[in-house]
């Protein structure tokens, strides 16, 4: 093997579009546009003119809510969901891009069944919250991790098989831009009563969730599923979780945050989408 071989990135530079190589502590183009990798594991390609606010994405107790709530698997339904159409397409080599992934439950969890498959990608993944990424990099060290908005991805145009687009801004000009032909798109979004008993403990009037047009352009619905079940949340931990863990802490009132601390169990719907697309 080539001593001076250079490993190449999943990702291109975003200020210029030219492919990026891999050293110990950065990233680089041809360029010399460097972008330094964090001690955690993620590179931050985020340029400061592509988005409005210098806080991006969820924080630090979203993502701790987060990982606490989905560690417990409260929602291994939807994840034997995914495992599933996943597998139906993925293939050893496949390039899946997770464009919104969080602290990485789904992202690691899939490629560590597919890896249990003899099925091994090449999986790479973007979120804007820098807190997300430091913790979903100590899920998986073997899937590379960059700051970026879903709406201005740092990929290459028709470079992607796959691409994971889980409760996350659904940025459908910029997916169909980096899939290749035939490439798959897999969505998960909440249904219409997802964590209804939750929000009528909180609201004195609950309003449910709203669907978005299910058809894309350019792309075809090949598959879809829903699941509605009902889960127990025993402690009232698991409650300020899941309640933290969603948009809705930070668009509710002090006074009506309150009510949940009295709640020390509850049952709760919920209620998942999983929408299979392939690239026209």
């Amino acid at each position: 093997m080539n001593s001076n071989a250079q490993t190449m990135s999943n990702f291109i530079c975003p200020v210029c579009g030219k492919g990026l190589t891999m050293t110990p502590k950065s990233l680089v183009c041809k360029n010399n546009h460097n972008f330094d990798t964090a001690k955690s594991g993620y590179t931050n390609l985020l340029l400061s003119q592509t988005v409005k606010t210098k806080n991006h994405g969820d924080d630090k107790l979203m993502v701790r809510s987060r990982q606490a709530f989905l560690d417990k698997g409260y929602y291994k339904p939807l994840l034997d969901l995914i495992y599933e159409s996943v597998k139906r397409h993925a293939f050893t080599g496949a390039r899946i891009l997770d464009a919104g992934c969080g602290e990485c439950w789904y992202t690691a969890n899939v490629y560590e069944y597919l890896v249990g498959h003899k099925i091994t990608p090449q999986m790479f993944a973007v979120d804007i919250s820098k807190d997300a990424l430091v913790a979903g990099a100590k899920r998986n060290k073997e899937i590379e991790l960059a700051v970026a908005s879903v709406f201005h991805l740092p990929v290459q145009d028709e470079s992607c098989d796959m691409l994971f687009s889980f409760f996350a801004p659904f940025g459908v000009e910029e997916f169909g831009r980096v899939l290749k032909d035939g490439g798959i798109l897999i969505r998960a979004i909440p249904l219409e009563r997802h964590l209804w008993s939750l929000k009528t403990a909180v609201y004195d009037e609950p309003y449910e969730n709203e669907l978005d047009d299910l058809e894309q352009a350019g792309f075809d619905l090949i598959e879809k599923q829903a699941i509605r079940q009902t889960i127990h949340l025993p402690c009232n931990q698991d409650i300020i979780n899941v309640f933290t863990m969603t948009p809705y802490y930070y668009k509710t009132s002090a006074q009506d945050q309150q009510k949940l601390q009295a709640l020390q169990e509850l049952d709760t719907e919920v209620e998942f989408g999983l929408l299979v697309y392939k690239k026209r």
